[in-house]
């Protein structure tokens, strides 16, 4: 793996951790709750951690927002990302849409679920030895 191939897997985890404290910080400071950028972010996180972990084995991420499609390319490389199917699945529509108008409504409850399911996928990949915090 070439150094600037490193780097970038480097970026991939840092920008997916940034956004997973961002959402964390919306979450625990401001009233009322933003919960559709909350979201966003946390689908963002898991997102980005799929796409390092593709990089990481000299895939190149596809430009898509469907981390479920993520997972299963991720599965075909390590058959225990079959642990982080339900959470894609939870995930996976505050993508985009959620950055729309009248696109879903959203509840606090949905939101803890989806803080909740990005930190699994982080205890996840640290249980993998993937190193995302450096």
């Amino acid at each position: 793996m070439t150094d600037k191939n490193n780097d970038l897997i480097k970026k991939w985890y840092k920008t997916a951790i940034a956004d997973f404290n961002a959402a964390e910080t919306l979450d625990k400071h401001m009233n009322p709750k933003p919960l559709e950028i909350i979201g966003f972010h946390c689908q963002q996180a898991a997102e980005k951690l799929l796409k390092g972990f593709l990089a990481s084995n000299s895939i190149e991420p596809p430009k898509i927002h469907d981390i479920q499609r993520l997972c299963e390319m991720c599965m075909e490389i390590n058959g225990d990302f079959e642990k982080m199917k339900a959470v894609c699945e939870e995930l996976n529509p505050y993508s985009v849409q959620t950055r729309y108008p009248s696109a879903i409504e959203l509840l606090e409850t949905d939101i803890e679920r989806a803080l909740q399911s990005v930190q699994t996928m982080i205890e996840f990949f640290e249980a993998q030895g993937i190193v995302i915090r450096s």
